[in-house]
C-alpha cells in the first residue's frame, strides 16, 4: 500500500473531525459527562505524537482517537477508559513517563496506561519465552483492572481494521495471533460483536479470495433469504403484537468466518449451509424480574406456530454462560423446510451480549452477579499464573484452553453448580474442587452410577468424586482433561516426580551420544541446549525423559558440524514433524535447496525445477498449489510451507512472527499427492464407475485406492496425483454426480 501525503490543513481537519465524532458518541452515552479531562488527554496525546505518522501516512494521533471511540461506543466504557485509550501509546513511543501521566491525570488513568505499556507491541514477540511472559503480564494486569484488557482489545480491533497498510508477513502474524488468542479472549469476556469482527478480519487477510467469494454468495442469496424470513416473521410479529410487547425483530446473517468454518468442518459447499441466518427478538422490559417469564411466553407463541427441534433449545436464562451471556435460543422448522434459530433477549440481555458484562463490572452497575462471575474466571486464570508451564508454548495452550467457548453445567452432590468446557471429565471436576482430590481421584459417580475418571460429562449431570490415598497421578491422565486448571494442577503434581524423569533423560542422552562416538560432557550438553533453545540442562533431560525431544541422527550431525534436516526450536514446537518419511515407489525424490538470501518484505515464490525445490511441504497438513499457505523459516534456513488453516501454523503465527514469510506458488506446476474421502450407498459396479470417471474421463493419475463396504454403505479413500486444488474441486464435483455417492471431499 502506498503512503499517502497530507497537507497540515488536511491533517488538522481529519484529526478534529475524528475527535469530535468520538466525543459526540460519548456525550450520547449514560456516563457522567467529564469532557474537560478528555479534552486535556486529547491535547496532551496530540502534542506528544506530533509529527509522527502511521504506515498509511495518516497522523498517528488518529489511532488513539479511534481506539478511544471503540472503547466508548462499542464497549461502553466511560471517561477514565477514554483518557487511557487516548494516552495508551504516549509512554511507549515518546519521552513522557507514567509519572508525567499521573501528575496530569491522576493515579487510576496512569495505572491503566502503565498496564497497557507493559503489554505493548502485541502479546507476542519473536521469542517464545518473551511472548509467554508478556501474556502473563497481560493477565496479571487484567486481574487488577479489567479495563486494561478491554482497551487492549479496542487497540487490536483498530489495528485489524487498518491491517491493509502492513506487509503481508506482518498481516499473517497479526491475523494469526488475533485468531489464536484475542478472538477467544473477546468471546470469554462476552464481547461478541468484537469477537465476530476480529474473526472475520483475520479470515479476510489470511484467505482473501475465499472471503470475497463467500461475501458475494451471501449478497447473491440475500433476496431469496429475505423473502423466506418475511414469510417466517409475519405470523410471529402478529403474535408478539397481540401480547402487547414493545420489541424489535431482525434477521442476523452468520459471519463469513463461521460460514466458512461450517463448510470446512462438514465438507459442504456454500449452498448446503442452511442455517445462514438467525432471527433475533429483543424486547423492552422495565421490570427485570419479568424478563425470564416474558422470554418463555415468546417461546410458547413461536412453538405454537412452528415445529420445534427438540435437541436445539438452549436455556441460558436459568444458568447464564460463564461469560455472563443470558438468552433463550430455540430452533424451529421454517416455511421453506429449513431450520431457523430464534434468539430471545431483553434489551439489557442484548446489551450485555453485544458489549460484554466486563464493561459493566464495577464501573457501571456496581457490585453484583456479573462481578462474581468475572471474579471466579479471573481466579481460575490466577491459578494457572501461579503454576506456569516451564514450556512457553504449553503455557499459551493452557491459557487458550481456558478461553473455552462451549460450556456445560454440572452439579455437585450438594447441588452446587460448576461450569466446565464441553468434553470435561470426572477428573476435571476433581481438580476443579482441589489439587489433592484430583491427584487421588480413582473414579466417580455420575447420576449415582459408578464411572471411570475419564468419563465425559453432559450438562445437568450430578457428579460425585471418589478418592483413595493410595492413588498417584499418572502422566496419561493429561489426555482425560479438558480444563486448563486440571492440566495445570496435574502437571504441577507430576513435576514433584520430575527428578526421576530427569535422571532417566540424562541416562538416555548419555547412552545415545556415546553410541555415536561422543562424550556427554559440558561442551556437548551446551551445544544441544543452544540447538533446543533451552537454558537449563535439567529442562533438556526432563524433555528427553518425557519424549518431548527426540534423539535423532540429525542432532548428532549438527553436533559434529554437519547441518541436516530440521531441528531446534521447531522440533520442540511440532514434536519434529519434519523428520524424513519413507516415500512410496511412485513418488519422485525431491531435493530441497536452502535459499541464500530471503527478503521477508517480498512475497517468496515456491518453485521446483528439475526435482529441486526451494521449500519443504509440511507433512502435518500437506498443502498443494491453490491452497492458501504461509512459509516458516526454520533453524536450518529451510522454508517450511503450511496451509494457513493448519493448527501447527496457527501456533507458529502466534509465536514466531519474525520467521514467517508471505508465499505464493510458482505458475509452472509440479504434481502433488492429494487424498479424497468418498462416502455413499453401495451398489454393483460403483467402483468401476468411479475409476472410469477419474482415470479415463478426467485423465487423473490414481496412486492409491482403499474401499470398504458395510451393511450397504461404502467409504473410499482415494489418493491422486494433481496439479492444484482446482483439479481436486473438479474431481469431487464429478464424483458426487455418480449415483449413490453422498459426499466427496479432500482430506486434510
Amino acid at each position: 500500500m502506498e503512503t499517502k501525503k497530507y497537507t497540515p490543513e488536511e491533517e488538522d481537519r481529519m484529526v478534529t473531525k475524528a475527535y469530535q465524532e468520538m466525543l459526540s458518541g460519548y456525550l450520547q452515552s449514560n456516563h457522567r459527562k467529564k469532557v474537560e479531562i478528555i479534552e486535556r488527554a486529547f491535547k496532551f496525546a496530540r502534542e506528544a505524537h506530533k509529527g509522527v505518522r502511521r504506515r498509511s501516512g495518516e497522523p498517528y494521533i488518529l489511532h488513539p482517537i479511534a481506539v478511544a471511540r471503540i472503547v466508548s461506543q462499542e464497549i461502553g466504557l466511560g471517561s477514565t477508559s477514554i483518557c487511557a485509550a487516548l494516552l495508551h501509546d504516549v509512554v511507549e513511543d515518546t519521552d513522557y513517563t507514567v509519572e508525567d501521566i499521573e501528575s496530569q491525570f491522576g493515579k487510576k488513568i496512569a495505572q491503566i496506561v502503565d498496564g497497557l505499556t507493559k503489554i505493548s507491541g502485541g502479546i507476542f514477540g519473536d521469542r517464545a519465552s518473551a511472548q509467554a511472559e508478556n501474556f502473563r503480564k497481560l493477565l496479571l494486569t487484567m486481574n487488577n483492572d479489567i479495563r486494561v484488557i478491554l482497551i487492549k482489545m479496542a487497540d487490536r480491533l483498530h489495528n485489524m481494521r487498518t491491517l491493509g497498510s502492513m506487509l503481508p508477513s506482518k498481516q499473517y502474524k497479526i491475523a494469526g495471533e488475533t485468531l489464536y488468542i484475542y478472538a477467544p479472549l473477546a468471546h470469554r469476556l462476552g464481547l461478541f460483536a468484537i469477537k465476530t469482527e476480529l474473526e472475520d478480519l483475520s479470515f479476510k487477510y489470511e484467505h482473501p479470495e475465499i472471503y470475497k467469494q463467500i461475501n458475494e454468495q451471501i449478497a447473491a442469496t440475500a433476496e431469496h433469504r429475505n423473502e423466506v424470513y418475511e414469510k417466517f416473521a409475519a405470523p410471529v410479529r402478529e403474535r408478539l403484537a397481540a401480547m402487547g410487547l414493545e420489541y424489535e425483530m431482525t434477521a442476523r446473517v452468520k459471519s463469513v468466518y463461521s460460514i466458512w468454518n461450517k463448510m470446512e468442518s462438514k465438507h459442504i459447499p456454500f449452498e448446503e449451509v442452511y442455517d445462514l441466518y438467525a432471527a433475533r427478538i429483543v424486547f423492552k422490559c422495565e421490570n427485570e424480574a419479568d424478563e425470564k417469564k416474558l422470554c418463555w411466553n415468546i417461546y410458547s407463541e413461536i412453538t405454537d406456530l412452528y415445529r420445534l427441534h427438540p435437541d436445539r433449545t438452549r436455556d441460558w436464562l436459568s444458568t447464564p454462560k460463564a461469560n455472563g451471556y443470558r438468552a433463550l435460543h430455540l430452533t424451529v422448522m421454517g416455511p421453506d423446510g429449513n431450520w431457523i434459530e430464534v434468539q430471545i433477549r431483553s434489551e439489557k440481555m442484548n446489551e450485555m451480549a453485544e458489549r460484554g458484562f466486563a464493561a459493566h463490572w464495577k464501573y457501571k452497575i456496581g457490585e453484583g452477579e456479573e462481578e462474581s462471575e468475572l471474579a471466579s474466571w479471573l481466579k481460575t486464570i490466577q491459578d494457572i499464573l501461579e503454576n506456569p508451564e516451564p514450556n512457553a508454548l504449553d503455557f499459551l495452550d493452557t491459557i487458550k484452553l481456558n478461553l473455552f467457548s462451549s460450556e456445560i453445567v454440572i452439579f455437585t452432590p450438594k447441588g452446587e453448580l460448576i461450569t466446565l468446557p464441553v468434553g470435561a471429565t470426572v477428573l476435571d471436576v476433581a481438580f476443579n474442587l482441589h489439587s489433592e482430590i484430583g491427584t487421588h481421584c480413582i473414579a466417580g459417580k455420575v447420576n449415582h452410577k459408578l464411572v471411570p475418571l475419564s468419563q465425559k460429562l453432559q450438562s445437568g449431570d450430578q457428579v460425585e468424586v471418589l478418592t483413595s490415598h493410595s492413588q498417584q497421578p499418572q502422566p496419561e491422565w493429561i489426555n482425560f482433561l479438558a480444563t486448563a486448571k486440571g492440566k495445570t494442577r496435574l502437571r504441577a503434581a507430576l513435576r514433584r516426580d520430575r527428578r526421576t524423569v530427569i535422571e532417566r533423560g540424562e541416562k538416555d542422552f548419555a547412552a545415545f551420544v556415546q553410541q555415536h562416538g561422543l562424550e556427554p560432557d559440558n561442551n556437548v550438553v551446551t551445544k544441544v541446549l543452544a540447538m533446543e533453545h533451552l537454558q537449563h540442562r535439567d529442562d533438556l533431560f526432563f524433555m528427553i525423559g518425557c519424549n518431548e525431544i527426540e534423539l535423532t541422527e540429525s542432532m548428532i550431525s549438527r553436533l559434529k558440524g554437519k547441518p541436516q534436516g530440521s531441528g531446534g526450536l521447531l522440533s520442540k514446537i511440532l514434536r519434529n514433524p519434519f523428520a524424513p518419511k519413507s516415500k512410496s515407489a511412485d513418488e519422485e525424490e525431491t531435493i530441497t535447496t536452502v535459499p541464500e538470501n530471503i527478503d521477508k518484505k517480498q512475497t517468496y515464490v515456491l518453485t521446483t525445477e528439475n526435482g529441486v525445490s526451494n521449500y519443504v511441504i509440511a507433512p502435518c497438513c500437506h498443502p498443494i498449489p491453490g491452497d492458501d499457505v504461509v512459509g516458516y523459516i526454520d533453524d536450518d534456513r529451510h522454508v517450511i510451507v503450511h496451509k494457513l488453516t493448519c493448527p501447527n501454523a496457527m501456533r507458529l503465527k502466534s509465536s514466531f512472527g519474525g520467521r514467517l514469510l508471505s508465499t505464493k506458488w510458482d505458475t509452472k506446476r509440479e504434481k502433488f499427492l492429494a487424498s479424497i474421502h468418498i462416502e455413499g450407498i453401495d451398489r454393483m459396479g460403483i467402483l468401476q464407475e468411479l475409476i472410469y470417471i477419474i482415470s479415463t474421463n478426467m485423465a487423473i493419475n490414481i496412486r492409491g485406492l482403499n474401499i470398504a463396504a458395510n451393511e450397504g454403505v461404502f467409504s473410499c479413500e482415494l489418493t491422486v496425483l494433481v496439479e492444484d486444488t482446482n483439479v481436486v474441486t473438479a474431481l469431487c464435483k464429478q464424483v458426487k454426480k455418480v449415483k449413490g455417492v453422498n459426499s466427496a471431499a479432500r482430506m486434510n
